[in-house]
């Protein structure tokens, strides 16, 4: 009853009717500021979680030579198809990249372990491949081809009957012309290198060579004198770009978005130009 009385004279005195307003507005101003710090911190982190994720630099592999995908230029400069390729689309879709030459077993190796989060490297896709790698699309479809040397008289597969051919052990073009020899009649001459394979052929101790496409238009534009038969092209390889299996979906999602708009757009074209014509 005591207490009773005591609120009642209280709420009855005209200086705490006026306190008491006060009081309730410095709640509501302190709950207001607490509202407002943390959507501000909420706010803040969601910004830093956004720069987070775009502002991550992927680790890409590739080969150290297999011109004219990827070189070292007269000026030291690296360079090759897919060296530009992956410069445009990652243009293109705003994303940073750190390209690494290794070396083609070990740009496969650094993916598989994790060292490195993609792989462009004139990498042929196979059914074997696509067991440890997700791949793009194909970005470059590498047929063979025949060459032979400036003004020879070879024009086609049945000209080879009764001569020799040479080609490099281990490649595309020394699989597909072994695959022929019966058929068309002719002797095969194997070689551990391009160049030597090259300068046979230009000598006349061999009539022509089998190479992958892209690889022999490059060689003929730096100089080499030799020439591509007509449209003599056989046996396309598809190249991809690949991501470990399972894994940077997004890295794959915007490589592939990013060589559809190249392509639509006359990039893609002007690049492989510049290295095949």
């Amino acid at each position: 009853m005591l207490a009773a009385a005591m609120v009642l004279s209280m709420t009855a005195c005209g200086s705490t009717q006026e306190e008491a307003p006060a009081a309730t507005e410095s709640a509501e101003t302190e709950s207001a500021a607490q509202e407002t710090a943390a959507a501000e911190t909420e706010s803040a982190a969601a910004e830093t979680e956004s720069a987070d994720a775009s502002g991550k630099t992927y680790i890409i592999a590739t080969d150290t030579v297999f011109a004219p995908f990827e070189f070292t230029d007269a000026s030291n400069n690296f360079v090759g198809i897919d060296v530009d390729l992956l410069a445009a689309i990652a243009e293109d879709q705003g994303f940073s990249y750190e390209l690494q030459s290794l070396g083609f077993d070990a740009a496969l190796l650094a993916v598989e372990s994790g060292q490195a989060d993609g792989v462009i490297a004139g990498m042929s896709i196979t059914d074997e491949r696509k067991e440890k790698f997700d791949f793009s699309d194909s970005y470059y479809d590498a047929g063979v081809t025949m060459a032979v040397a400036k003004g020879s008289e070879i024009a086609s597969f049945e000209d080879l009957k009764d001569q020799k051919v040479a080609v490099k052990t281990g490649t595309n073009g020394a699989a597909f012309a072994k695959s022929i020899a019966d058929e068309y009649g002719f002797e095969i001459v194997e070689f551990s290198d391009s160049p030597t394979m090259y300068q046979d052929v230009i000598t006349g101790n061999t009539v022509a060579c089998f190479e992958d496409y892209p690889v022999m238009a490059y060689n003929i534009q730096q100089g080499a004198g030799m020439e591509m038969p007509g449209d003599v092209n056989e046996s396309q390889t598809p190249y991809g770009f690949a991501v470990k299996k399972g894994e940077n979906a997004e890295l794959l999602e915007m490589f592939q978005a990013g060589l559809k708009n190249i392509k639509e757009n006359g990039k893609y074209d002007e690049i492989i130009s510049t290295y095949t014509k």
